[in-house]
């Protein structure tokens, strides 16, 4: 089996080196002159951790991780909102360039071939990648893991809509010092405003800066002034001071994709390409982390890949549409609720999140994995069987 993967982002890495640990032949195209990651720091929640493991990446993730004890949501006073929200299943948080090089190392390992300065242009639903040059790439399988504004999706048909949510958030790196929280994360609300603190590494730790789009001052975070921000969280001067004038954050507004489906013939879209959605519950990249090794174990476990997309899109997209509604909830809830009732807000939060029901709910896509396996191939096994077989 060939497949061939637009994207060499963390949905399209993860799915080139499940397919390859499968014994697929497998070919990586990134637009960019390097293989890079950008942002900060990310959450990595346990179906996040659980993919990880399946391709062989966790050991070299967890290394230089944070393992998370409590992560408390806060609010404009400094009360404590929730803190439970891990119900027995693992937590870290990592540096996003590290994750990155870590899948990267894990897809070479396993056998992907990686290449840069290939833009894809489009798709076919007969399973070709053509690429800005006219090069028409065939596959037994095409991968759309190309982002937000995904080429390979549009020109499947696939796109229902695309939805700025006008909300959106900076993501910066400082160094790391006593000042900040061990084995802790602290996301904070003050009106439409959060900041979290999370440390993501031994000498780093990751700050995001979210705001509503008309936040203007909120917004022009490069380069970072940390005047305005600290008015509004004061007791977060230590860090705010800690990201650099020209720091290489800047405020991102958040989108939701929505789409038919998540394949056309012998051509399947993952990650962001598919579904898109605001990073409020901490869990864009493992669903799309987790959805491209369902889409591996579905695939390379059945002769019948038409059939096999069906029934991958079938089991995993309910999990998915549902992380993407209630992190657009939490979006709309911490970001356009009226400042005059702020305390009513935290008065609901604190109810609502305290209860084991709406928690379960929240959490679900957590403790949702695929069932199966990756099934290494076993070449020598496979033709001693065909050799019987003849």
């Amino acid at each position: 089996m060939h497949i061939e993967i637009a994207g060499a982002g963390l949905a399209g890495l993860t799915a080139a080196a499940a397919f390859a640990k499968a014994g697929a032949s497998v070919r990586v195209h990134e637009k960019g002159s390097e293989l890079r990651e950008i942002g900060a720091g990310i959450y990595l929640w346990e179906n996040g951790l659980r993919a990880l493991e399946s391709v062989g990446a966790y050991d070299e993730v967890a290394g230089r991780a944070e393992k998370v004890e409590v992560p408390f949501l806060r609010d404009h006073d400094g009360r404590t909102l929730q803190e439970e929200w891990l119900r027995n299943h693992r937590l870290y948080t990592v540096g996003r360039r590290h994750l990155h090089q870590s899948l990267v190392n894990a897809a070479r390992r396993n056998g992907a071939e990686l290449i840069t300065d290939s833009p894809v242009v489009k798709a076919s639903p007969s399973g070709t990648l053509t690429l800005a040059d006219g090069t028409e790439n065939r596959a037994d399988l095409v991968i759309g893991a190309d982002g937000v504004f995904s080429k390979v999706r549009d020109s499947l048909g696939l796109r229902k809509k695309l939805v700025d949510l006008r909300d959106g958030g900076g993501r910066h790196l400082i160094p790391r010092t006593g000042d900040d929280p061990v084995n802790q994360t602290i996301e904070q609300w003050n009106g439409g405003r959060r900041i979290g603190i999370i440390p993501c590494s031994p000498d780093e730790t990751y700050i995001f800066l979210c705001c509503p789009a008309n936040d203007y001052e909120g917004r022009n975070q490069q380069p970072f002034h940390p005047a305005s921000w600290i008015e509004s969280f004061p007791e977060f001067r230590s860090q705010l001071e800690r990201i650099p004038a020209n720091t290489e954050g800047r405020w991102a507004p958040f989108h939701d994709v929505h789409v038919d489906k998540w394949y056309n013939g012998r051509a399947a879209i993952v990650g962001d390409a598919a579904h898109a959605m605001s990073p409020n519950l901490g869990q864009a990249a493992c669903v799309a982390m987790t959805n491209a090794v369902a889409l591996a174990i579905a695939v390379t476990n059945s002769s019948n890949p038409e059939f096999a997309l069906k029934s991958w899109e079938g089991a995993q997209r309910e999990m998915s549409d549902g992380v993407q509604q209630y992190s657009r909830i939490y979006g709309k809830i911490g970001t356009a609720w009226p400042k005059d009732l702020l305390n009513v807000r935290s008065a609901l939060v604190k109810k609502f999140t305290g209860s084991r029901r709406v928690q379960g709910t929240i959490n679900f896509a957590a403790e949702s994995f695929p069932s199966g396996e990756i099934r290494p191939a076993r070449p020598d096994v496979d033709r001693l069987a065909q050799e019987l077989l003849a």
